[in-house]
């Protein structure tokens, strides 16, 4: 411990047996949760209300994201905000999270996996995260969508779901501060955010197979790592990227590229790919989204 922060420490007791209330520092956790990278997903099977082990699967996810709401509270934090980031947005089991977080469910939302991040956060825990779309290692790797994008990157870039979403949290001036998933993507994520935490909580034998931890040494693992995370989170730096933000998606189809070009603010730079520029990482994140929602039949 450091000097400054023993000094008050005792002063803080000093206050407290003086008969003086001292108010907790406010430290808010953004939490945002997926689920290919959850301890034991390996395939579809796990991860879609028409997979045979899905509702399982849900209860595993609840548990490593309890166990990390746990461990944050525990080491410091007074305030996390936990976001359903996979799929339909509406996987956790919120009967079964403690009262006293709050919780982002369903599509679209404006800033995606990271709706209700703004620069009054301290920090961001991404758990059960995945490797990006053009990396040949890790399970189930994608970027936001499996069945069509192909890449995406930010000013020249390849970045995967965790860069995005580093990069909105940035935006505001907040850090990741530790990431839960594969080995792939704790590698890449490290290399990409630096020193932050990180669960390895398998290992990657090819898109659909791993070496796993058990659902319990894996909530083990993540407690671990969140506790160091908060106990640190002065020690970390946001990911930003510098404006305005060219954004580049490459799609598996023709015609989304091609569609998509007749927007004035979108140009097509070959066959498969766009390229549109925001002023920063907010407008990014409302054309991504649209890029993904939007459809003429869209009701109600």
């Amino acid at each position: 411990m450091k000097p400054k922060q023993i000094f008050l420490l005792l002063m803080g007791l000093v206050l407290v047996q003086a008969g003086f209330s001292v108010a907790q520092p406010k430290l808010k956790i953004y939490l945002s949760a997926d689920m290919e990278g959850l301890a034991g997903v390996v395939s579809g099977e796990q991860l879609g209300p028409t997979g045979f082990e899905y509702q399982r699967f849900r209860e595993f996810m609840t548990q490593e994201v309890n166990t990390a709401i746990d461990a944050a509270f525990k080491a410091g934090a007074t305030e996390i905000l936990v976001s359903d980031s996979h799929g339909n947005g509406q996987n956790l089991l919120i009967e079964k999270l403690p009262k006293n977080v709050t919780v982002v469910r369903s599509w679209p939302r404006p800033l995606m996996m990271m709706q209700g991040i703004d620069a009054t956060f301290d920090g961001v825990i991404f758990i059960g995260y995945h490797t990006g779309t053009t990396n040949p290692a890790g399970i189930r790797a994608h970027t936001m969508s499996s069945a069509n994008l192909a890449d995406v990157k930010l000013n020249g870039v390849s970045v995967p779901e965790a860069g995005i979403n580093a990069a909105i949290a940035g935006h505001f001036n907040v850090p990741v501060i530790m990431i839960s998933g594969d080995d792939a993507i704790c590698k890449e994520a490290s290399a990409m955010l630096g020193n932050i935490e990180t669960a390895t909580v398998k290992w990657a034998y090819g898109f659909h197979s791993a070496r796993t931890l058990t659902p319990e040494a894996a909530c083990d693992l993540i407690r671990e790592k969140v506790t160091k995370a908060v106990q640190r989170i002065r020690d970390f730096k946001p990911y930003k990227v510098p404006a305005p933000v060219q954004l580049e998606i490459r799609f598996k189809n023709y015609r989304p590229s091609e569609v998509l070009s007749y927007l004035s603010i979108v140009e097509r730079t070959d066959a498969h790919s766009i390229k549109f520029v925001g002023k920063d990482m907010i407008e990014v994140s409302k054309f991504c989204e649209f890029v993904l929602t939007y459809e003429p039949g869209l009701n109600p």
